[in-house]
């Protein structure tokens, strides 16, 4: 009897250790892990892009030296400088900001407050703080100026704090009621309007920059034979650096290292990528979009591609380090390279990510009109909506292409720097739209080249690719561009 209630007391000692076992791990200790948890996206937050707000520029183009004798010849009035009875406290350099008249016209408006008043234009301002000294934003809605509120790493965070809104009000008719009783409940919503302005110009970086560490073609103890046949073990077979070397050694009896097929690769990234860039795209009515991830170092990074969905070539294409609109509209710019305008009932397919209609907006506010679309988002996996159930054969397109992309990635298992992954990215674009055949085409490549037509194999053609590549910096490095420039998005 004793043995028994001995058994039942360890049986109810171990139930007890086995529940803190479990509620440890279930704490501290995923449950179930993803074979490649970077294959799956983060839940965004739902995003919404205001207009562009109203700007107001309170400068003219007429000064002071126009203006005097346009005041005296119309109405017969001269204006002279400022009489004055004590010593004026003015700082020579100070003018007005809207006619920029000197110091002699120039006299305070309200004493030692600090406001001076211009007496040929009759502009208020002061000399620290002038509502003359910028342009400023106003609230489409409402005409109000906007407030600076946040000051981020590329932008800064405008916000329309006018109670009376007529953007606010509407909002804030659809706030839940039981939210509006609790403190700090109507922060839940986006009620006010809200600008970002980017304080980093994107579109002034030059795609075009070759890199600094540029090394040589020529060779020591191997050839160019020797590194076309890299090339194709890695990139278009999709072994690892150590595998090709093996697949070398056993098929050609070369002895070569893994490092030494690395920067074979590099060398013939930095050489291809040019031509890949530069390369005059057939560009349909149909863009679509999306970033998937990579690991860098064990950290993730996410790569940017952008697809005709016509001819399924990859037209823009970027690697960052961060997920921000930047690498978005660098991808954009690679996409849109050679176009003066965009097509007739132009589509750009993306999911719900908030940086393409921030890059959307960026391009409207550059280009106008002639760059002027909007973003079609496919949210989710099912077809909750009409428009995800349209475009999401264009969406399932891109997420394919992922897919591609990361069957050669994964055989890496992640790089060592970012550069690795551009110099990765940059080969296997070239292989996808100039060698790989493709289904869509009957088994033919994307993009014909009729010096590539000619070679009989494929480490003959990476060869060639790589003389496209120097021919095309050549051109780069001689007249500034590869090809004729055109009016539009460069």
């Amino acid at each position: 009897m004793n043995i028994i209630l001995y058994l039942l007391q360890l049986i109810q000692y171990q139930h007890q250790q086995i529940c803190w076992l479990l509620n440890f791990i279930c704490r501290y200790i995923p449950l179930k892990q993803w074979v490649f948890d970077d294959s799956h996206s983060p839940k965004y937050q739902k995003f919404k892009i205001d207009a562009l707000p109203l700007i107001t520029d309170f400068r003219q183009d007429w000064t002071y030296k126009e203006l005097i004798p346009y005041y005296e010849k119309r109405y017969g009035k001269k204006i002279r400088p400022i009489s004055r009875r004590s010593e004026c406290d003015i700082p020579d350099s100070c003018t007005c900001p809207r006619c920029d008249a000197p110091k002699p016209f120039l006299y305070r408006n309200n004493g030692s407050k600090g406001q001076l008043l211009c007496k040929i234009c009759d502009a208020r301002f002061s000399p620290d703080e002038s509502r003359f000294s910028s342009v400023k934003l106003r609230c489409p809605h409402c005409g109000n100026t906007l407030v600076p509120k946040k000051d981020r790493k590329h932008f800064i965070v405008h916000k329309c704090v006018n109670p009376a809104c007529p953007y606010y009000l509407h909002n804030l008719k659809k706030v839940d009621k039981a939210d509006l009783a609790e403190d700090y409940g109507k922060n839940k919503y986006k009620l006010h309007y809200i600008y970002r302005e980017f304080t980093m110009y994107f579109f002034s970086m030059d795609l075009n920059t070759l890199p600094k560490n540029a090394s040589s073609l020529k060779f020591n103890k191997h050839n160019a034979h020797v590194m076309s046949l890299c090339l194709t073990l890695h990139v278009n077979l999709g072994l690892s650096l150590c595998k090709t070397s093996q697949a070398l050694k056993d098929l050609y009896n070369i002895s070569i290292s893994h490092q030494q097929i690395a920067n074979y690769c590099k060398t013939a990234a930095i050489c291809i990528k040019p031509f890949v860039d530069q390369y005059p795209y057939e560009k349909g009515d149909v863009f679509t979009a999306d970033e998937t991830y990579i690991k860098i170092r064990g950290i993730k990074t996410y790569v940017w591609l952008i697809m005709n969905a016509a001819t399924r070539s990859i037209l823009g294409y970027q690697v960052s380090d961060n997920r921000g609109v930047g690498p978005c509209i660098l991808a954009m710019r690679m996409a849109f390279h050679g176009l003066a305008k965009l097509p007739e009932n132009f589509k750009f397919v993306a999911d719900g990510y908030s940086a393409y209609p921030l890059a959307a907006v960026e391009f409207a506010k550059k280009f106008g009109k002639d760059f002027t679309f909007t973003v079609t988002q496919v949210l989710g996996l099912t077809n909750d909506d009409a428009v995800s159930k349209e475009h999401r054969p264009f969406k399932q397109m891109i997420e394919r292409l992922n897919r591609t992309y990361k069957a050669s990635y994964r055989s890496t298992n992640g790089f060592d720097n970012i550069d690795g992954a551009n110099y990765d990215l940059a080969l296997w674009v070239a292989y996808y739209n100039f060698l790989r055949p493709h289904k869509h085409t009957r088994y033919k490549v994307l993009n014909q080249v009729d010096m590539l037509q000619g070679a009989d194999h494929m480490p003959g053609k990476w060869q060639l690719l790589i003389f496209l590549g120097q021919q095309t910096i050549l051109n780069i490095q001689k007249n500034g561009t590869a090809a004729p420039e055109r009016n539009g998005c460069q």
